[in-house]
């Protein structure tokens, strides 16, 4: 197995994780999210939270993963997007920390104003990440304001409020509905009266709106975005040559490996069909096959702008030669194999008791269950 493989099975492996983190800390986030949406009153919101309480915490080691991943596999990459996007990570960080926080003190105190406080904690909790992760890749679709110096030390010539242009913005909402919206087909999978039923009633007309959202998102990406195309020669098989090759901008440049291999216009097609599936199943009540096209949906979403930016990881609006590609910004060829055989080794463990977790604590909840059992629940 050479570099040049290598490289590219991380950048696969890397996207594996991403989409492990969406549609499993998606459906928890998207749950929590709709607490004070969904839940009338405390034993509805207690119903919801504990809906999800086995399995939060296992679902966002995906998200320690995937950034471990990236340190490891991407240091160039991790170095630049975390000295980049910091005031935007940090956001994201404390907005993460109100999640645990809320689950364990919300019920310390028997007061309606302790726990809807710790209600809305949660919310903005889990909404806020959301949003942060779809306005960051809506920034790395239109470049991100950064350059290397001779010695290749990083300068971001960006700010906070720049990444809160237009398109981001769009591309976020559209992360914060599409996790809202995956959360309310797991409240179809995992409760019962009138909670299933609302979950169904905001999934049937979600999921059509994201649809929208992701179409209007390719058109503006098409029409008024452009794109970044490597046209130099990268030697794949020496060093990293970080800042050595020639970058050009152009008009519906994201769309030039669809252009090349037309078969890749599926991945987008089946995406937008994925988010309609699973309005329809929501209105006919087949919740497990509403859960499992939002999953699939999300994932389709994800791997279109993998394929898009492709082989662009991180490209660099003022200074396009600097992009990092998945060709010039990874570790070493040593590092990279022992990652390989480690995840060869560990990853079919935890899916495999992650699996059997999710079985175990199989089955639907109900506001009785939670008043039958209420010192022992969240």
């Amino acid at each position: 197995m050479d570099y040049e493989a290598l490289r590219f099975i991380w950048w696969v492996l890397i996207g594996v994780l991403l989409i492990g983190f969406v549609v499993t800390d998606g459906f928890d986030m998207g749950v929590a999210a709709l607490l004070k949406v969904i839940g009338k009153n405390n034993y509805e919101r207690r119903v919801m939270i504990n809906s999800i309480a086995p399995h939060w915490d296992g679902n966002q080691v995906w998200l320690v993963t995937a950034g471990g991943a990236l340190f490891a596999a991407w240091p160039t990459v991790y170095a630049a997007s975390f000295s980049g996007f910091y005031l935007a990570m940090m956001l994201t960080l404390f907005a993460l920390f109100l999640r645990p926080l809320a689950f364990e003190y919300r019920s310390k105190i028997d007061s309606e104003v302790w726990r809807s406080r710790w209600d809305w904690a949660l919310t903005a909790g889990s909404a806020i990440p959301a949003l942060i992760f779809g306005v960051a890749f809506g920034n790395l679709l239109q470049g991100v304001p950064f350059q290397f110096d001779e010695l290749l030390r990083f300068q971001y010539t960006g700010s906070f409020w720049a990444l809160l242009n237009p398109f981001a913005l769009l591309a976020g909402v559209l992360s914060l509905l599409m996790i809202v919206n995956h959360g309310a087909t797991y409240l179809q999978l995992k409760t019962e009266g009138q909670i299933k039923a609302r979950a169904e009633a905001i999934s049937s007309l979600l999921a059509l709106v994201c649809a929208v959202i992701f179409v209007m998102a390719g058109v503006w990406l098409w029409l008024g975005i452009d794109g970044y195309q490597v046209v130099s020669v990268i030697d794949t098989n020496g060093d990293n040559r970080t800042i050595d090759k020639v970058v050009e901008i152009s008009s519906a440049a994201w769309f030039g490996n669809y252009a090349k291999l037309p078969l890749l216009w599926a991945v987008p097609a089946l995406g937008v069909i994925c988010f309609v599936f699973c309005a329809l199943f929501s209105k006919a009540r087949k919740h497990a096959l509403a859960f499992f096209s939002s999953a699939l949906a999300m994932a389709m979403v994800l791997i279109t702008a993998g394929l898009s930016m492709f082989p662009f990881v991180m490209p660099s609006s003022s200074m396009p030669n600097h992009s990092l590609t998945m060709w010039d910004a990874t570790a070493s060829e040593t590092t990279l194999f022992i990652m390989f055989c480690v995840a060869c080794l560990f990853v079919p463990i935890i899916l495999g008791y992650t699996a059997w977790g999710y079985f175990v604590m199989r089955g639907r909840l109900n506001e009785q269950h939670i008043r039958d059992n209420t010192h022992s629940m969240y």
